[in-house]
């Protein structure tokens, strides 16, 4: 056994609370509230159960998990849903003076010191996929492709289409002939 403080939360918490945060967009801080305990516990347990839940994938049938955004694009291009692509900014502090990647996290988008990731659900709000942090330099557009592997043609293949929302991308597979 180590010397440090144990856990004030178990597991079922922990996971609880990591729920709550994906699903709801609820604040560490106000998680915090409703467990009883400090925000620092509340973004440790988020942080520890993020990577369990990422590794596990997202059941969409049975048998059937999606862990890369490539197996997500293919799922909804086979089954003809259309998939919402977010690229959200989280606001950090500034890295410490001196360090060489000190400027990789502003965006340029806003000017500040951010990382970003990108959420994919599909037309229901259920979310399929969620990226690991970039820096905040990344262009959404360059996250996705990273991450899915493509080339530079998605996502303007003629087969996919955008809304006219701006701020959340929905590409939707048009049929073919279309």
């Amino acid at each position: 056994m180590g010397a440090g403080a144990k856990h004030r939360l178990v597991f079922v918490d922990r996971l609880l609370a990591t729920l709550v945060h994906l699903r709801h967009a609820t604040t560490h801080d106000v998680l915090a509230c409703w467990f009883g305990v400090d925000r620092s516990t509340i973004t440790r347990a988020i942080a520890e159960v993020r990577p369990l839940l990422a590794e596990r994938g997202c059941t969409v049938s049975p048998g059937a998990r999606l862990r890369t955004l490539a197996e997500v694009i293919d799922h909804l291009g086979a089954s003809g849903k259309t998939g919402i692509i977010d690229g959200t900014e989280i606001r950090v502090r500034r890295p410490a003076a001196g360090r060489k990647d000190r400027d990789q996290c502003i965006s340029g988008k806003n000017k500040q010191n951010a990382v970003k990731t990108m959420v994919v659900t599909d037309g229901e709000g259920r979310m399929l996929f969620c990226s690991p942090t970039r820096p905040g330099s990344c262009a959404d557009i360059t996250h996705a492709r990273q991450l899915s592997g493509w080339s530079r043609s998605w996502p303007t293949d003629p087969r996919w289409r955008s809304s006219p929302t701006p701020a959340t991308k929905a590409w939707e597979r048009r049929p073919a002939g279309v």
